[in-house]
């Protein structure tokens, strides 16, 4: 997956927007002003693409043991954070499927109302 298709997937989502708190190198993306997804998508040349992902702490103990390149959330909390390396060994499919577990995870811990405005009962 190229970091402009990952863009695209995280915006894909209802209400979800791309902002830039910590500097213009590191997308982050949210849906109503919580996080659901951080990368730095201008990676240099030869660099792997990383992405950080929210995740249920038993999944993601799951996953990080299924796959080398799913690890403890770098500089997040370790226990419902993921950072996914997207060099193309983990299935387009997982990593999608990822990106909209972590979207409707945040999604379920807002209020009723705003998860319904979002069609995410």
């Amino acid at each position: 997956m190229t970091p402009q298709r990952l863009r695209a997937l995280c915006l894909s989502f209802g209400d979800a927007v791309e902002e830039f708190p910590f500097g213009p190198e590191t997308s982050v993306f949210k849906v109503a002003g919580k996080i659901f997804a951080l990368s730095a998508l201008s990676v240099p040349t030869g660099e792997p693409l990383t992405v950080n992902l929210k995740c249920d702490p038993d999944l993601a103990v799951q996953l990080r043991a299924a796959h080398p390149e799913i690890v403890p959330g770098w500089h997040m909390n370790k226990r419902h954070w993921n950072t996914v390396t997207v060099s193309g060994s983990l299935p387009d499919r997982l990593l999608r499927e990822l990106v909209e577990d972590s979207y409707d995870l945040v999604v379920a811990g807002l209020p009723r109302a705003q998860r319904l405005r979002l069609d995410r009962p």
